[in-house]
């Protein structure tokens, strides 16, 4: 039961626990309810030894911190590998195409659960499956992806921890303007085959008029695209690049970052790694921390519970990074302000 209440104070980002309100006293009785029926069902399922696949679009290497804290948010449930869980990784690398046949040789393995991340590898995990339960941790909208039915009552065999909070995206934007508060032309650069890329550019749209600066939409496809797309940039003589998030991008992260600094183009990214290879600024959700809370809905899974009851969350905590030398380099001056309010800054 102590694993379950450490996980519930876990759902809660903010720094002061809502646990101390009256109003949450139903969520312990739940939660209490939850760790009754838990210690039946792993009871009845002594000895179990259960199979976890995990699909990523990128490579191991990118995906080492994410594994790592699975791993360690299923060891707060008691889940060892070598002991009561096999793991089986499956990665595309950078080759999204092979994301349905790696999705299939997950089912064929008879896995118990697959944990996903990315609207594009949770996409076709759901298309391989639609019995094996699905966790998700970190999708972007979930609900226009037709994963879900909604966050409250997903209704198949997919639920977890979406990646965004629905002002997510009007927030990079506000925070790019602020770093260059003279910029009126704005470039976003999407994956056109990625689902959430109609519903997102037209949710950045609305965000550049309300900044007062205009949008132009940049698209690529695959490698062979992205010189294009900043060719297009160039073209358009834009001010501010605001890179969405993509399993392509994340996998070609050194060459989006080396041609926006060859055109001296500052870049809001979602990850954090975009910065460490020297882009200006990212904002976003910790990634490998939706990982570990992926754990709380595959031990859900374990006790018996049906995703389709598991209402999944959303982030309320991001967190903004910036690369100083990447900003004196391109001759942007980021405000004191804004630099009192950022997470971690790379010299």
């Amino acid at each position: 039961m102590d694993k379950i209440l450490r996980m519930q104070f876990r759902f809660d980002f903010n720094r002061k626990s809502k646990i101390q309100n009256p109003k949450w006293g139903w969520k312990i009785a739940i939660v209490v309810t939850f760790a009754l029926f838990g210690a039946v069902a792993q009871a009845q399922q002594a000895g179990k030894v259960w199979r976890i696949g995990v699909l990523a679009s990128g490579s191991q290497s990118l995906n080492v911190s994410r594994n790592e804290a699975l791993r360690q948010g299923l060891r707060e449930f008691g889940y060892v590998e070598g002991r009561n869980i096999v793991l089986d990784y499956r990665y595309a690398d950078g080759k999204l195409e092979r994301l349905p046949e790696l999705a299939a040789e997950l089912v064929r393995l008879k896995v118990d659960v697959i944990v996903v991340s990315g609207t594009q590898v949770a996409v076709a995990a759901k298309q391989a499956t639609s019995t094996i339960p699905i966790v998700i941790a970190g999708v972007g909208d979930p609900v226009r992806a037709g994963l879900i039915r909604s966050f409250i009552y997903p209704g198949g065999n997919v639920t977890g921890v979406s990646r965004r909070s629905p002002d997510f995206l009007g927030k990079r934007l506000e925070l790019l303007k602020e770093a260059v508060p003279k910029a009126s032309r704005a470039a976003a650069l999407f994956n056109a085959d990625n689902p959430a890329y109609e519903p997102s550019l037209k949710e950045i749209e609305l965000g550049a008029q309300a900044l007062g600066m205009t949008l132009q939409s940049l698209t690529a496809r695959s490698p062979d695209g992205l010189d294009a797309a900043f060719a297009a940039a160039a073209k358009g003589r834009v001010d501010v690049l605001f890179v969405m998030a993509d399993a392509l991008f994340n996998n070609h992260l050194s060459r989006i970052v080396q041609l926006a600094a060859k055109s001296r183009l500052p870049a809001i990214y979602a990850r954090s790694e975009f910065v460490e290879a020297g882009g200006l600024m990212s904002y976003g959700v910790n990634l490998a921390d939706l990982s570990r809370q992926a754990a709380y809905y595959v031990d859900q899974i374990f006790r018996g519970r049906k995703p389709a009851d598991l209402s999944l969350v959303e982030p309320t905590k991001f967190e903004l990074v910036i690369n100083l030398k990447t900003a004196n380099d391109i001759g942007v001056t980021i405000p004191a302000e804004m630099l009192a309010r950022v997470d971690r800054v790379i010299k």
